[in-house]
């Protein structure tokens, strides 16, 4: 039986309306899978930029900034640190994201100097300090690097000033080697854990691959935009004062800085919780020097609560003065420092 060639015709063209739709559908995904993968690799390429950017940055800084103090070398980890003065010996701990070039520029080690062995340690994972990935860097294992680094180094029971996330560190010497330790002198410190949304916010460059990225990549970008900011919080309500204009940013936001600071803040609240339940052990005099308007550490919660734990504490709070203390007011660190070097002997 012959076909009518319109009827044919009909059927096909209806065939190939109906197989239209999915076509059309199978085009669209094809075509928003190429998007994608675009959009993919442009984002990779991006991150690729940022971070050979970032290295670029981070070695301009460390040939700017090179190692001017001398390195210990204790169980195949390098200490840098930097020394003055003859005297009785005073080591000097850093707080956290900064180096030892927060003291120097402070002015502080110069003033002590003339009367004190000034030792001015980078902490693990600062300045020049290595910082190995296989060790919780928490206060008691820093302290225990610290105490091998006093031996090797022959400083002899020192004075111990610590500031910020510093005077954990100090705490944890007193503590754990409490003959090692003269006195303390504790400045701006952070002793009781309270709630601090920055500990959320700042703890990220600390995960595993997630923070490597981040550090390798936006981190630093980040850090570099938003340091005007953090500068105005801690020297606030005080003006920063101009020499601290030398202070070597690109240095602080070097990706293996960036983990130090990031880890120590996730460490900060659990730290502290620790080492609270110790403090009674405490017999040695004890300095304790704040800034009545602390904007990172509430003076009232954390100095003055100190101060009430231990009787046998000193305590001066300074009005009108913020977290960066030992910048502000110089000569009246100085003051607590010798009246922790004569309550000592």
């Amino acid at each position: 039986m012959q076909r009518n060639p319109l009827t044919a015709f009909g059927r096909k063209r209806r065939l190939t309306l109906s197989k239209a739709p999915e076509l059309h559908i199978e085009h669209k995904i094809r075509n928003g899978r190429r998007k994608d993968h675009r959009g993919a690799w442009l984002a990779a390429l991006a991150l690729g930029v940022s971070s050979l950017f970032v290295l670029r940055r981070a070695r301009e800084a460390e040939r700017a900034n090179p190692p001017r103090g001398n390195f210990v070398e204790i169980d195949g980890i390098k200490l840098h640190y930097r020394e003055r003065g003859e005297g009785q010996p005073l080591v000097l701990l850093h707080g956290n994201g900064t180096m030892l070039q927060d003291f120097e520029i402070s002015g502080l080690p110069a003033l002590a100097a003339s009367r004190y062995r000034v030792i001015i340690f980078d902490r693990p994972g600062f300045g020049h300090s290595d910082r190995p990935r296989g060790t919780i860097w928490n206060p008691q294992a820093q302290a225990e690097l610290l105490q091998k680094a006093f031996e090797r180094l022959g400083i002899v029971r020192p004075v111990v000033l610590g500031h910020s996330w510093g005077t954990q560190v100090a705490l944890a010497l007193a503590l754990d080697h409490p003959e090692s330790v003269r006195s303390l002198v504790l400045l701006s410190g952070y002793f009781f854990p309270t709630f601090r949304l920055d500990v959320f916010l700042l703890s990220p460059p600390a995960i595993p691959v997630i923070g490597d990225i981040m550090r390798y990549t936006v981190s630093p970008w980040i850090g570099r935009l938003i340091w005007p900011l953090i500068l105005k919080r801690v020297f606030g309500p005080s003006k920063m004062p101009a020499r601290f204009g030398a202070f070597p940013v690109w240095m602080a936001l070097r990706p293996s800085q960036l983990r130090a600071g990031a880890a120590e803040t996730a460490l900060m609240i659990p730290d502290a919780m620790t080492l609270q339940k110790r403090y009674a052990e405490l017999k040695m005099p004890v300095f304790i020097m704040a800034g009545a308007d602390d904007r990172m550490m509430k003076t009232q919660h954390q100095s003055e609560r100190l101060h009430d734990v231990l009787p046998h504490s000193e305590l001066r709070v300074v009005p009108g003065i913020g977290h960066m203390i030992h910048h502000l007011v110089p000569d009246q660190v100085m003051e607590m420092i010798d009246a922790a070097g004569v309550a000592a002997r």
